[in-house]
């Protein structure tokens, strides 16, 4: 696949501090207790306790502007269990320069808008014209054309794997790049200036003169929609010497964006990087001095900069996700303001841990919050999620809607020690795959306090999303709790919750080890 990710955060699926191990084995005990290991000093034993996990209702609503979309979502899908989701597009325009003069005589040939959608790029297919003629001054020339499989999520096939999109003219001031957005705020927008219909393949294309082989035009990868050339003719090229083009904050207050979206209901999402969109204006005029018209190419900018917003909308009518029988005996978990994930540590369960370290003197050397994906709602061809992100929440005693996060206390603690991996997936290839989420000093903190009480922990629960965290700019460490990708996560997938009738029903499992 080809990414091109913002700079400032580096998405990684597998990183040393806070990263994804997958493996098809048994964990090992994590460093916390491994000492209890070493020359047979303690033996070791596991048991597995009850949790109390429930489904948490984002309201099909996540901060996707410019600072959290790493990537933009274009498409449809349905399914049973999540119902249909919806992605469009919404990106300021800019001049590259302001007060711009296109000469004498400007007249508007062509306007396309290209996006670059991720893609395979090992898997190419590539068609060359020997006899092309290129249509400005009927040149002989030769066409190379190179295509490649978009990276899709979802029913790839259906309606022969089209989606008709299109662009229409945003009617609502966007605000600024670093301002909030949210994904289920829709900006409005009126006239439409282009369609295409998108096959599922990008292409780059080469065109070279037969005479001296030299470059008449290039393409890099992309999916081009061609824009009406009489709209920008009149909404720039007339404006030329007006105030509409004199300044940035007047510009972008005239013409106020573009947006981008699907006329279906269901097939496929597919994604690209904001930074990577082009609006390229194909023109003629005479230049100073010159009596006739030069072909000419006016790139606007579009990537870093502008205001980007995704827009996700939903139709969970008879989706299993709102079936309110269901309770929390499946979890559904899904990105881009979906459901997340609660897990809360019943009192039974810290009692029976407490009396064991109390009277047995049980230290606990490993716990893991295992979660399987559900074997019956969860089978399908879509690919299980890699990596999920674990928080720890906290509500306020006094304040119930007050609630503070941060990262787990396994990952303050071990999250530099080599090796260490808050989760860890099995199975990802079979049915169900399963999770393990590491909480090992979370749990201590609870069970072994030294001073005789207990932690507060019937305040504190755990919130398991899809995505991952995000890098800092340096690489070195995460950017922080509240950076991840779950704004743009395409994955979803219904999980076991507390189903005391499932063999595979969420659970904690700790390894403990006796003197």
């Amino acid at each position: 696949m080809m990414y091109n990710f913002r700079k400032t955060f580096t998405i990684l699926s597998l990183v040393i501090f806070g990263g994804m191990l997958v493996y098809n084995c048994e964990p090992d005990p994590d460093s916390l207790g491994e000492q209890l290991f070493l020359d047979g000093a303690a033996n070791e034993n596991e048991i597995a306790y009850d949790v109390t996990a429930f489904n948490i209702d984002n309201n099909d609503s996540i901060r996707s502007d410019a600072s959290k979309l790493g990537l933009a979502t274009l498409g449809a899908f349905s399914e049973s269990q999540f119902g249909m989701q919806k992605a469009a597009y919404y990106t300021q325009v800019r001049l590259p320069a302001y007060d711009p003069d296109f000469g004498a005589s400007a007249t508007v040939d062509s306007v396309v808008l290209v996006i670059k959608p991720t893609y395979a790029s090992d898997s190419v297919t590539t068609t060359t014209d020997e006899n092309y003629i290129y249509p400005e001054g009927s040149v002989a020339a030769k066409k190379v054309i190179n295509r490649y499989p978009a990276t899709k999520y979802g029913r790839t096939k259906f309606n022969g794997g089209n989606l008709t999109v299109k662009v229409n003219e945003v009617t609502e001031f966007l605000n600024g790049y670093s301002d909030i957005a949210y994904s289920n705020k829709i900006y409005g927008s009126d006239l439409e200036l282009g369609s295409k219909t998108f096959n599922g393949y990008v292409n780059s294309v080469a065109i070279t003169k037969d005479s001296d082989n030299s470059s008449i035009f290039t393409s890099e990868v992309g999916f081009r929609i061609p824009l009406s050339a009489s709209f920008f003719k009149t909404k720039i090229i007339d404006k030329k010497g007006q105030p509409e083009l004199k300044d940035v904050s007047t510009f972008i207050r005239y013409f106020r964006g573009l947006k981008v979206s699907v006329t279906d209901v269901d097939g496929y999402l597919v994604q690209f990087s904001p930074s990577t969109v082009e609006l390229i204006m194909y023109y003629k005029s005479i230049d100073a001095g010159a009596t006739a018209s030069t072909q000419k190419k006016y790139a606007f900018s579009i990537g870093n900069g502008n205001a980007h917003i995704g827009n996700y909308t939903y139709n969970r009518v008879g989706a299993a996700v709102k079936d309110p029988a269901i309770a929390d005996k499946k979890l559904f978990a899904q990105g881009m303001g979906g459901n997340s994930i609660g897990i809360k540590f019943p009192t039974k369960t810290i009692q029976e841990l407490r009396t064991l370290y109390e009277k047995d003197k049980a230290a606990i050397i490993s716990a893991k919050i295992r979660m399987f994906t559900d074997k019956a709602a969860w089978s399908n061809h879509l690919k299980k999620p890699t990596v999920l992100t674990i928080l720890q929440k906290v509500i306020d005693k006094t304040d119930p809607n007050k609630i503070t996060t941060s990262f787990t206390k396994d990952l303050l603690t071990l999250g530099a020690t080599p090796n260490f991996a808050y989760i860890k997936a099995y199975d990802l290839d079979k049915n169900p795959a399963y999770y393990d989420f590491t909480v090992t000093q979370s749990l201590k903190d609870i069970v072994e306090s030294t001073d005789g009480t207990l932690d507060d922990y019937t305040h504190k629960y755990f919130r398991i999303d899809v995505g991952n965290f995000l890098q800092s700019s340096t690489g070195t460490s995460l950017a922080g709790y509240q950076f991840t990708s779950r704004p743009f996560s395409l994955d979803r997938a219904v999980f076991v919750g507390s189903d005391p009738t499932s063999e595979n029903k969420i659970q904690l499992r700790v390894t403990y080890g006796t003197k």
